[in-house]
């Protein structure tokens, strides 16, 4: 019981077992197919990819509310770079990763040498790069090129490549994360900010390097999205930033920073891609969906404060 307290990773598994065989039981006809399971790998890889960064900043104690902007935008800087500018595709996709690494270097910079709140700097973030992709993209970017559809509508062993992909960063950061001296700084940071300042950690610049790479896994995601889609949508990652918090804080992550795993992050994102699953198996409204999404963050939040106490006390 002591494990499943401090590991949440091992009662989110246990959680996602449960709610499996439930729903597998509630709707034998359509949840354990190869088809379902399918779509619902392919619906959660975008948000896990993002979720990898958010499990970063939380680490260190911090977030970022615009990563569902970055992913609108950089979706539509690659689709306006090929189809009104005419540029090469691997150069669009680097025009777009730049922007978003831009848009997290600015965040960066402000929250952690101007002091400037994060809640407020990313939500003012969230805004103005809304209204960039919407000025940029209109009503949409379509008719994209083929070379660019097949980033992510081809296929490696009958598996979608998004899912490829998303699995490629999990392994990649979850080791970055376990073996790596610069990673493990933001355990430090976000443990005991002033301690890791004092011990010789350059504090500020792990924060705005941070931003930079949830930033740069949020413009990833935007690519990987249009590409899927055929589509730069400006109204893309609409809500983007309260799924990925909630799977985050599920998979482990506390707010008050210093707590976290990334493979938490992917098995919060499979839990919130499994209730979204049922949710439509089920007929659910979407207007109940946000409401029911909004009460797990919530349950997610007073779960981490309530075990955290308990932990502390036994």
């Amino acid at each position: 019981m002591r494990i499943l307290l401090q590991e949440r990773i091992y009662s989110l598994t246990l959680t996602i077992l449960l709610v499996g065989v439930g729903a597998t039981i509630a709707f034998p006809q359509t949840f354990p197919t190869m088809g379902n399971w399918s779509q619902l790998l392919l619906n959660l890889s975008n948000d896990t990819i993002v979720a990898i960064g958010m499990m970063l900043l939380l680490v260190s104690g911090a977030f970022d509310l615009s990563v569902g902007s970055v992913v609108a935008f950089s979706g539509g800087v690659a689709a306006y770079g090929m189809m009104a500018l005419n540029l090469p595709i691997p150069l669009a996709l680097l025009t777009a990763l730049a922007c978003a690494g831009v848009i997290g270097l600015a965040n960066g910079y402000l929250i952690a040498y101007q002091g400037i709140n994060p809640m407020i700097q990313t939500l003012a973030t969230m805004g103005i790069v809304r209204g960039g992709a919407l000025l940029m993209g209109g009503s949409g970017i379509q008719n994209l090129p083929y070379w660019f559809n097949a980033i992510s509508q081809s296929r490696l062993l009958g598996v979608q490549m998004p899912v490829w992909y998303m699995l490629m960063l999990v392994g990649t950061f979850a080791f970055l994360m376990n073996k790596t001296i610069f990673f493990r700084r933001y355990y430090y940071i976000g443990g005991n900010e002033r301690a890791a300042e004092l011990s010789g950690i350059r504090v500020k610049k792990m924060k705005l390097w941070g931003f930079v790479m949830t930033s740069l896994l949020a413009g990833a995601a935007g690519i990987l999205l249009a590409s899927r889609l055929g589509t730069a949508l400006p109204t893309a990652g609409r809500g983007l930033e309260l799924r990925v918090i909630t799977a985050v804080i599920l998979g482990g992550a506390s707010l008050s920073g210093g707590h976290g795993k990334i493979p938490g992050a992917l098995l919060g994102a499979v839990f919130m891609g499994l209730v979204s699953n049922v949710m439509v198996l089920a007929r659910v409204s979407g207007y109940w969906q946000e409401i029911i999404l909004g009460l797990i963050l919530i349950t997610a939040v007073w779960t981490d404060k309530a075990l955290q106490k308990r932990v502390t006390l036994s």
